[in-house]
C-alpha cells in the first residue's frame, strides 16, 4: 500500500545560521551535579540573562541542506546531536542565530513522539492524519497501513498506555513512516526493536529515506551512515568538528580507514 504524503512546498529547504541552544543546571541532584563537572570539564558552562548556569548544548551552528542532500550526525553522547534534531524539528527554540525550514516535515525521534498514551491505538492514527492534514479517505488508508504493519490486533481499540514497549515501537514506528515528509528526521530509536521487527520493518524504512527530498539522521552505526547519507558531521561539544562525504569524516572519527561499501545503498 503506497503511504499517504504530506502537503509541503514545492521545494525543500533547510537554512541554519549562528544557531546556539542553552540549557539551565539545576542542582538538585547527583545526576546535574555529574553534568555541571562534564559541561565545566568541556569549556561549555556559561550564564544567561537570569545569571543561571547554562551548558552551550549548540554553539554557533551554520549549514544548509538542498533537495537531494543526506545528512548523517557522528559523535560522542552528549555532543549535540539529538538537540540539532529537536531544533529542526521545532521542539527546542534557539537561544541565538536562525532556522528556516522549508518543506512538510516528520520527525522520527521518540517511539512516542505525537502520541497521547490515553487514547487508543486507533484513535491515535485519527488524529496523526489530521494533525497532517489528511482526508476521510487518506485517513482510512493510514489507518489500515498502520494496522497492518504493527499488527497490534484487538489492542488497537485499547489505551496506548497499557501497550507492551513492544508494542509502542511498532505502532510509533508505524505511525512515522506511513506519511512520507519532503524532510525526514530521524535518531536512534528507529534502529532498535528485536531482530525479527527490523528485518520487517527495513524495506519500509528505506523506501521512506528514498522518497524524502532532505534527511537528517543521527547514529552511531557507521554503515548506515555509509549507505544512506551523502554528507557527515563530526559533532563534539556542541559544535561541528569536522564535515564533508561520509567515509573521510568517519575514518578521521574512528581514527582507522573503512573496508569497501557493498553496493546496497537507499541513497
Amino acid at each position: 500500500m503506497d503511504a499517504p504524503a504530506l502537503p509541503g512546498a514545492a521545494t525543500a529547504r533547510i537554512e541554519v545560521s549562528g544557531l546556539s541552544v542553552l540549557f539551565p543546571l539545576y542542582h538538585g541532584n547527583s545526576r546535574s551535579l555529574k553534568k555541571t563537572v562534564v559541561a565545566a570539564a568541556s569549556g561549555r558552562l556559561g550564564q544567561d540573562r537570569q545569571h543561571r548556569v547554562v551548558v552551550q548544548a549548540l554553539r554557533e551552528m551554520s549549514f544548509t541542506l538542498s533537495s537531494g542532500d543526506r545528512l548523517g550526525l557522528i559523535g560522542s553522547n552528549g555532543a549535540g546531536k539529538t538537540t540539532l534534531l529537536r531544533v529542526l524539528a521545532g521542539i527546542y527554540e534557539p537561544v541565538a542565530g536562525r532556522v528556516r525550514v522549508q518543506g512538510s516535515l516528520n520527525a522520527m525521534l521518540d517511539p512516542q513522539l505525537g502520541m497521547n498514551i490515553d487514547l487508543t491505538g486507533r484513535e491515535n492514527i485519527m488524529l496523526r492524519g489530521r494533525y497532517a492534514g489528511l482526508n476521510k479517505a487518506a485517513i482510512a488508508r493510514l489507518e489500515e497501513d498502520v494496522r497492518a504493519f504493527a499488527e497490534l490486533g484487538d489492542f488497537m481499540d485499547l489505551p496506548v498506555r497499557i501497550y507492551s514497549s513492544g508494542m509502542v515501537v511498532r505502532l510509533g514506528f508505524a505511525l512515522a513512516t506511513a506519511i512520507r515528509p519532503q524532510i525526514l528526521l530521524m535518531d536512534e530509536w528507529f534502529l532498535a526493536g528485536d531482530q525479527a521487527f527490523m528485518d520487517r520493518a527495513r524495506k519500509r524504512l528505506e523506501d521512506m529515506v528514498r522518497g524524502a527530498d532532505i534527511l537528517v539522521l543521527s547514529t552511531h552505526q557507521t554503515a548506515v551512515l555509509r549507505s544512506w547519507c551523502t554528507r557527515v558531521f563530526w559533532m563534539d561539544q556542541g559544535r561541528i568538528r569536522e564535515e564533508g562525504a561520509p567515509d573521510p569524516v568517519l575514518e578521521k572519527y574512528l581514527g582507522h580507514k573503512l573496508p569497501p561499501l557493498p553496493d546496497d545503498k537507499a541513497r
